[in-house]
C-alpha cells in the first residue's frame, strides 16, 4: 500500500510538471505555426499511443481484439456516435470470442 501512495506522487508530480512548464517557460503567445501545430497534436498522439496497444490485448484473443477495432474504426470514419461506435466494437469482438470458444 506504501508502494501505491508513492507511485501515485510521482504521477502526480510528473503530470503536473508537463503542464505546468509550458506555462513558465513560455510567457509570450506561441506564433510559430510548426510549434504550434506540433503542440496541438500531442494529445491526440499519446492518447492513441497508450489505447491502442491497450485495445489490442483486452480480450482473450488478439484476432477479436482487431475485428473489433477494425469494425469500430470502419463506422468510426462512416461518421457515426462514440456510443454507437463503441457498441460496434464490444459486439464484434464478443461474437469473434464466442466463435473462437467453438472452433478451439
Amino acid at each position: 500500500m506504501k508502494d501505491f501512495w508513492i507511485y501515485l506522487l510521482i504521477l502526480a508530480g510528473s503530470t503536473y510538471l508537463v503542464r505546468a512548464i509550458p506555462f513558465a517557460a513560455f510567457q509570450k503567445k506561441i506564433t510559430n505555426r510548426f510549434i504550434r501545430s506540433f503542440l496541438y497534436y500531442i494529445p491526440y498522439a499519446v492518447l492513441s499511443a497508450m489505447t491502442f496497444p491497450a485495445a489490442l490485448y483486452a480480450t482473450g484473443h488478439i484476432s477479436s481484439a482487431a475485428v473489433g477495432l477494425i469494425f469500430g474504426g470502419f463506422f468510426a470514419l462512416r461518421g457515426k456516435g462514440l456510443t454507437f461506435v463503441a457498441l460496434v466494437n464490444c459486439v464484434s469482438a464478443l461474437v469473434v470470442e464466442l466463435l473462437l470458444k467453438f472452433v478451439i
